[in-house]
Parts: C-alpha cells; sequence; structure tokens
C-alpha cells in the first residue's frame, strides 16, 4: 500500500509542476502592467490553455490527499516537492529553453532543505479549533502585507519582484491551508462546520494568493515562482498551526537548529532561482497594449488646397 501512495504523489507532484507550468504560459503572455490587478484572473479564466493547467494543479493536489490516505504524512510531504524539479524541466520544455546545471542545482537545494523542514516538524492528530474573529484577523494581515507589497512591486526589478509576490502568494495560500484544515477537521464530525465564516475566508484567501502567485509567474522567472510557494507555503501553515492550532514547533535544541538550517537552504536556493539567468524572454517584451485607433484619411480638398498653397508659394 505505501508504495502505491508513493507512486500516487510522484503523479501529483508531477500533476501539479505540469498545471503550473501550464498556467505560466498564459500569465506571461497576458496583456497588462507588469504586476496586474484582479481583472487579470477573469482574462487568464478565459484561456483554455491556463483553466486546463489549473485543473491540472487541482488534480495533483487531490492526488497528493489520496496519497496521504495510504501513507504517513512523513513520507507523502517530502515526495511533494519532487514538482519542483518536475516544473523546472516541463517549463523549459514547453518555453523552448535548456534546463541549466545551476537550476538542478538550486532546485535539489530548495528539495532537500524544504524535505527537512516537513519532516522535524511535528504532526498531531488533534482536531484544530479556530474562531471567525481569529480567522478574521489572520487573512486581514495577510491582505494587508499583499497590499503593501503589491504597491511596492510595481518599483523593483523582476527578480526580487519574483520572490515578494510569490512571498505572498505562499503566505495566502498557507493561510487558505490551515483555514481549509479547520473546517475539514471539524465537518468530519458536524457538517455544519461548512457553514461558518471560516468558509469565506478561505475561499477569499485562496483567490487572494492565486492572484500573486499568477503575477510571480508573469515575472518570467518561473522556477523561482514555483520554489517560493513550495517553500512559503508550508512554513505559513506551520507556524499557523504552532501558534494559532497548538500543533507545535520542533521541540529539541538540535531539532530547532536543523530545522533553522534547513529553511536557510531552501531560502538559499529559491533565492538562487530567481537571480539565475533563466527568465522567460516573453516576460521581457512589452504587453500588447491593445488595437491601435484607425489612421484617418487625408481631405481631398484640404489636400488640394496645400497643394495649390504650396505650388504658388514656389512660384513666387
Amino acid at each position: 500500500m505505501i508504495v502505491w501512495s508513493v507512486l500516487i504523489a510522484l503523479a501529483g507532484a508531477f500533476c501539479m509542476a505540469l498545471g503550473s507550468a501550464l498556467q505560466e504560459r498564459d500569465a506571461v503572455r497576458a496583456p497588462g502592467r507588469s504586476v496586474a490587478p484582479v481583472g487579470f484572473l477573469v482574462h487568464l479564466a478565459r484561456r483554455p490553455r491556463w483553466v486546463l493547467g489549473t485543473v491540472g494543479a487541482g488534480a495533483g493536489v487531490a492526488l497528493h490527499l489520496v496519497a496521504l490516505s495510504g501513507a504517513p504524512l512523513t513520507i507523502i510531504q517530502p515526495i511533494g516537492v519532487t514538482g519542483l524539479l518536475f516544473a523546472i524541466i516541463l517549463s523549459a520544455l514547453f518555453n523552448r529553453r535548456r534546463v541549466r546545471a545551476g537550476q538542478i542545482v538550486a532546485g535539489a537545494a530548495v528539495m532537500i532543505g524544504l524535505a527537512g523542514l516537513l519532516l522535524l516538524f511535528p504532526h498531531t492528530a488533534r482536531t484544530p479549533q479556530m474562531s471567525a474573529g481569529v480567522g478574521l484577523a489572520l487573512t486581514g494581515s495577510v491582505v494587508g502585507l499583499g497590499l503593501a507589497v503589491y504597491v511596492a512591486a510595481h518599483w523593483v526589478r523582476p527578480a526580487p519582484r519574483v520572490l515578494l509576490l510569490a512571498a505572498v502568494g505562499g503566505a495566502a495560500l498557507g493561510t487558505t491551508s490551515a483555514l481549509a484544515r479547520v473546517v475539514a477537521a471539524n465537518a468530519a464530525t458536524d457538517a455544519s462546520a461548512v457553514f461558518t465564516w471560516l468558509t469565506p475566508l478561505c475561499l477569499g484567501a485562496a483567490v487572494f494568493g492565486g492572484l500573486f502567485q499568477q503575477n510571480a509567474y508573469r515575472t518570467g522567472h518561473f522556477a523561482a515562482a514555483y520554489a517560493t510557494l513550495l517553500v512559503v507555503d508550508p512554513i505559513t501553515g506551520a507556524g499557523i498551526g504552532a501558534l494559532l492550532l497548538g500543533e507545535g514547533l520542533p521541540a529539541t535544541p538540535a531539532s530547532q537548529a536543523l530545522a533553522t538550517a534547513a529553511a536557510l537552504l531552501a531560502i538559499g536556493g529559491t533565492v538562487a532561482l530567481a537571480l539565475a539567468r533563466n527568465r522567460n524572454p516573453e516576460a521581457a517584451r512589452p504587453a500588447p497594449a491593445g488595437p491601435e485607433p484607425p489612421a484617418t484619411k487625408p481631405d481631398p480638398a484640404s489636400a488640394g488646397s496645400r497643394s495649390t498653397t504650396t505650388t504658388s508659394g514656389e512660384s513666387r
């Protein structure tokens, strides 16, 4: 059973990477400013390839959950981060670019660091509890941070911009995971738990995170955006679990030191991916500004008068 769960987890990681790589192609090519508003998602939702990518990413999440039902979290969660290498290769394939050795090394550093973090954080089976007020304050904090980053992102270069945008996207999606965990765990014993204020907060945080993640893809640094999501999402979820849901942090000084080292390794690999010269060349092209106004035809009468004036002037 564990072998099948591992294979299902690998399939899930591949589907998530494939879906994200498909989304990136339309995110980069979409018209508008370098940091697009909410209407950007409406435009993307009309693109068949982006919708297909969303379905692929959703299938990856579903397969990951199926894998978790048949094997321990400590086995399945680290397998999920292998999607980063899939994402790097697929993005290069779609955009007809060569995969550089530095990308693979940096991606491997992110995977090792993140796997270490996931293994070192404790996992409890207790049912989490969160009030609507705490959920609102948590979501409001993420939105406030996101708005500040959204304004600042217009003034920074693509490499730091991808880290800022993807970090907010990961924080919002990590908040979504924490809220969804509370709703799902309580709904298992009481179906009415779905109809609390936490559910719309969860959906709102998911849309907010999706906007920032697609804008991160828009910078052309897909590998860095995907890596940042993989790092910030679980760290945010684990932090909320430790601070608000009573799930705890690594207990011993040794495990805390190892967790810190793993986090630094993952962050270092992510920064290396952002600084690498592997940007999607389409992201550097100016976005189309829309149809040009039709050229006005010259008025024959005025043209004739100008010709007459010029002729008379020349004769004089």
